[in-house]
């Protein structure tokens, strides 16, 4: 098969998105230290509990001036790119309000962090943000199962497996949750989160244009190249962080993406590191409730890593190379199993 013209496509759309943030970027970051977009940290956990280990961990980085929000920059450059260049009902509609409606939800925490007094949570409740982010998962799941007429899920090696229009929905919006939920929770270390979307959304670009979807895969790719521009200006140490706005919307699109290719249940392969970030706070959560004493020194399990001594850098490179190898593992399972 000759996907020369379509890979072009996808490149152009990613260099375009590259350029488009690195040109923005400066213009965000004079805003942002104009109007100290500063990020206040979080203290204590979600019971009101004091996090003594991870505000030690990070004291460095709050005793300077760090503005979040940088997600913008993603949400403006994917938006026009999108919207100029890649704009189809059938293939990017649907991922772009995901990536938009997750953003929205985001951004609002980050104003409430932003301009907030900066305790407990430093932001919206956690069952106000569940919920606003599960209303968003099903209107998008009803507009891709109804409108758009999905009615099964892909299993590997067996084929597809025909489901309930409601089914369909609920699946859709677990995903939805899963996704942007787990990318949150990654987004702790300088260009943890960034790089790990940036494998996961190339993973899925991949795919879709293996299975003919070659404008789905230019929105993945043009995600890639916000990254790309995104990692360039966050690796330690980290000129801004990108913020809820730009995790829930990467995760909210990462799962909208997964479900228009089909290839829903790799989403635990592909996004595998997400799955250990999310699992590891769930796990410590657990453990804290039932046994009344920690499992991990600190939760998600890059702050147990920098307890026990690890380097911020150390981290996140080596979990870019797992990223890697999972995304690889994940192509070849929808290579081999019928997906594409």
């Amino acid at each position: 098969m000759n996907f020369s013209g379509e890979m072009f496509y996808g490149l152009i759309l990613a260099l375009g998105a590259f350029l488009l943030a690195m040109f923005l970027t400066p213009i965000y970051t004079y805003f942002a230290y104009k109007n100290k977009w500063w990020k206040k940290q979080k203290k204590e956990t979600l019971d009101g509990k004091e996090l003594p280990v991870m505000t030690k961990l990070h004291a460095h980085k709050f005793k300077r001036a760090f503005p979040t929000m940088a997600g913008i920059v993603g949400v403006v450059t994917v938006t026009i790119v999108t919207y100029i260049c890649n704009w189809d009902r059938g293939e990017t509609w649907l991922p772009m309000l995901g990536f938009l409606g997750g953003a929205t939800v985001g951004m609002i925490d980050d104003m409430i962090n932003v301009f907030g007094d900066g305790h407990g949570a430093a932001g919206l409740r956690a069952p106000v943000k569940f919920a606003m982010i599960t209303f968003v998962g099903l209107v998008l799941g009803w507009y891709f199962a109804v409108k758009l007429g999905w009615s099964s899920v892909m299993i590997p090696y067996l084929g597809p497996l025909a489901l309930p229009e409601w089914l369909m929905i609920a699946i859709f919006a677990f995903a939805v949750v899963a996704t942007s939920n787990a990318v949150n929770i990654s987004d702790g270390l300088d260009g943890l989160a960034g790089g790990l979307s940036m494998i996961a959304y190339g993973a899925f670009g991949v795919i879709a244009l293996f299975q003919g979807q070659w404008m789905l895969a230019g929105f993945c790719f043009t995600v890639v190249g916000w990254l790309l521009s995104y990692v360039w200006f966050n690796v330690p140490p980290a000129r801004f962080m990108m913020g809820d706005v730009g995790s829930f919307a990467l995760g909210t699109g990462l799962g909208v993406v997964a479900m228009m290719t089909n290839s829903f249940l790799l989403l635990p392969i592909i996004g595998g590191l997400f799955v250990v970030e999310a699992g590891s706070s769930l796990i410590q959560i657990f453990w804290k409730k039932v046994f009344k004493k920690k499992l991990l020194i600190s939760a998600p399990i890059h702050h147990h890593l920098e307890a026990k001594g690890w380097g911020e850098a150390k981290i996140v490179m080596r979990f870019w190379v797992i990223a890697g190898i999972l995304a690889l593992i994940g192509v070849f399972v929808a290579a081999a199993g019928g997906i594409i």
